[in-house]
């Protein structure tokens, strides 16, 4: 709050100048990484403050904002802050300088110039700076491929991914020899490509986490296709290959029922050896049962190979075409901003008693941090916000009477809604605050 103090100028009127925005911390999907290992020991993470306004309508710088910089692929949830369990997705990162807010900045405190009216010529107060907003949030990286090969351990996925691709990955004849999911490009003689992932390999209980479980299936969400590898002899357990087949997928539809309505293509590998045609034949006919296309391969000779690979290239194509991959240049930058302004303007209004109500909401939160509560004039301006901006309307569809405590965060206020009000003794209604409105006082 300043007034112009200058000689031979009597009512120079207010003018205090606006404190500077903090800076937002933004996460942005980045092609030239490739883990999440930077946040793996590091954990916290602030952007710059802003500076204080002053007198004679100079206003404060705003901070500098914070790039977290992450792979694509990234997924970024918020964080129960009780719990420390995922409430909600903020946002999905599938595209290179695809970004996100995640803690924006404090809103400045505005100068006693925002407050004259034809009435009111000397305001004699100013808001108060926005704290910073501290919060928890979660980055969980997943592969972006376009077909999954999967399977349980020691089919030969990483040997055929390591046959159709540049992908090099770590091949041995014992399960669980792939500890990481590899990726590889694939390219049909057509001169199509598409991405692949070699996917460690799935046993019985593995939506349940058993084995390498669920670290691992969250990376076939994401697949169109999906390449279903089977060892049609058994492996050195001698299993059965039908039942292998039935429990790979019956895991898919359990950790994700959309899992199991995702294309699939049947791989059966080692197909060269002697002593499978039986078992190839028996699940041939299980797959086309089940409407899947079927390859006999072998990733030790190359056998069947090429067929599969014009397949897949031929399938993912269709995909792509029906728009079910996504479009590879689709940047949703600007709808993750529209809804974290969405989620901001929200009021929730719920019963805590029986004459008192929680209102909670970013926007009408700032509202009461930014009131200088030793003013008079600031409090009675804070009144008229609530008014304009449906506090007192949401509270009376919630049930609410004049009379009733109105608690936002430690403050506690008295509604002065109309009288005659019925209560709704189980109401509790969550309100969106629409649109900001700017009445010409700069009042939401």
């Amino acid at each position: 709050m300043s007034f112009r103090r200058e000689a031979y100028v009597p009512k120079g009127g207010p003018d205090g100048g606006d404190g500077g925005r903090g800076g937002d911390v933004v996460v942005e999907a980045d092609p030239q990484l490739s883990s999440l290992i930077d946040y793996r020991y590091k954990h916290h993470f602030r952007a710059e403050r802003g500076t204080h306004g002053q007198g004679a309508r100079r206003h404060g710088r705003d901070g500098a904002d914070l790039v977290l910089r992450v792979p694509v692929g990234t997924v970024v949830r918020e964080l129960d802050p009780v719990t420390q369990t995922p409430a909600y997705d903020i946002a999905d990162l599938t595209q290179p300088g695809e970004r996100v807010i995640v803690a924006p900045g404090g809103a400045g405190g505005r100068g006693n110039i925002h407050f004259v009216t034809s009435v009111r010529r000397a305001p004699a107060f100013a808001e108060k700076g926005e704290p910073a907003r501290e919060h928890w949030i979660e980055l969980e990286m997943k592969l972006m491929a376009d077909a999954a090969l999967v399977g349980m351990p020691s089919v030969g996925k990483s040997s055929i991914i390591a046959r159709i691709s540049a992908a090099r990955p770590k091949i041995a004849d014992y399960p669980f020899t792939t500890l990481v999911p590899n990726l590889g490009v694939a390219r049909a003689a057509s001169g199509q490509s598409f991405v692949v992932a070699d996917v460690p390999g799935l046993i019985e209980g593995a939506s349940e986490g058993r084995g390498l479980g669920y670290q691992f299936l969250r990376h076939i969400e994401r697949t169109a296709l999906i390449l279903h590898v089977v060892d049609v002899t058994g492996g050195y357990e001698g299993r059965d290959a039908a039942q292998d087949y039935r429990t790979i997928n019956s895991e898919l539809a359990a950790y994700a029922s959309e899992l199991a309505a995702r294309p699939q293509i049947v791989v059966a590998n080692k197909c060269d050896l002697p002593g499978c045609e039986e078992a190839c034949r028996s699940l041939r006919e299980l797959a086309e049962r089940d409407g899947h296309a079927f390859f006999a391969v072998s990733a030790a000779t190359g056998a069947g190979l090429d067929e599969l690979v014009s397949a897949c290239a031929a399938e993912v194509a269709r995909l792509r075409a029906e728009g079910v991959t996504g479009d590879p240049t689709l940047d949703l930058t600007e709808r993750w901003e529209r809804e974290r302004q969405r989620r901001d303007r929200q009021i929730h209004v719920s019963r805590e008693e029986r004459h008192a109500w929680r209102v909670t909401g970013s926007a009408v939160e700032r509202m009461v941090i930014q009131t200088d509560w030793d003013n008079d004039e600031a409090v009675a301006y804070l009144q008229h916000r609530f008014e304009r901006c449906g506090v007192d309307d949401a509270l009376a569809r919630a049930g609410a009477v004049g009379g009733d405590e109105v608690r936002i965060l430690e403050l506690a206020f008295t509604y002065e809604g109309a009288p005659g009000a019925a209560a709704d003794e189980g109401a509790e209604e969550e309100l969106e605050l629409l649109e900001a409105v700017d009445d010409g006082e700069g009042e939401l």
